[in-house]
């Protein structure tokens, strides 16, 4: 609901200078339904985190069974930075994604084994890509600027 409120504000824009009936109804609208909506979706976030329970082991567990497969962006990114073209990157990650589902090889041990992509990576640049610091580097940033602390 409140995406949709922006989408009509934003087709308000056009007519802020002539402030006549045909755009002013709109903000009356979605003015107080926004905020309302707003204020009950972050009541129902708030008892949410309120009663959060968070298992770091399980976390792990969990991200460990995928062998790597969270990691395909980065290594997509990665060999098209490297020189791949898009279409191959995108085709040598699908090709190794789908052994891992089928041999639960560990995705970065398949990446190492081909040829291809270890003569644009190398062993260390394949492990930098698996570190899972990429995923959480800003985690103190945002908990700071969200709780001010």
């Amino acid at each position: 609901m409140i995406r949709s409120y922006a989408l009509a504000a934003m087709e308000n824009q056009p007519l802020w200078h002539e402030r006549d009936i045909s755009h002013s109804s709109v903000e009356r609208f979605i003015g107080p339904d926004a905020t309302v909506t707003l204020d009950f979706m972050l009541g129902r976030l708030t008892g949410l985190l309120d009663k959060l329970l968070v298992y770091p082991e399980n976390m792990r567990a969990n991200l460990d069974k995928l062998g790597g497969l969270v990691h395909s962006q980065q290594v997509l990114l990665a060999l098209v930075e490297a020189g791949f073209r898009r279409e191959d990157a995108y085709s040598t990650v699908q090709k190794h994604a789908m052994q891992v589902w089928k041999t639960r090889e560990k995705f970065s041990d398949l990446l190492k084994k081909d040829p291809n992509v270890k003569k644009h990576l190398g062993d260390k640049a394949i492990d930098r890509i698996f570190d899972l610091g990429h995923h959480t580097k800003h985690v103190d940033h945002i908990f700071k600027r969200v709780f001010g602390s």
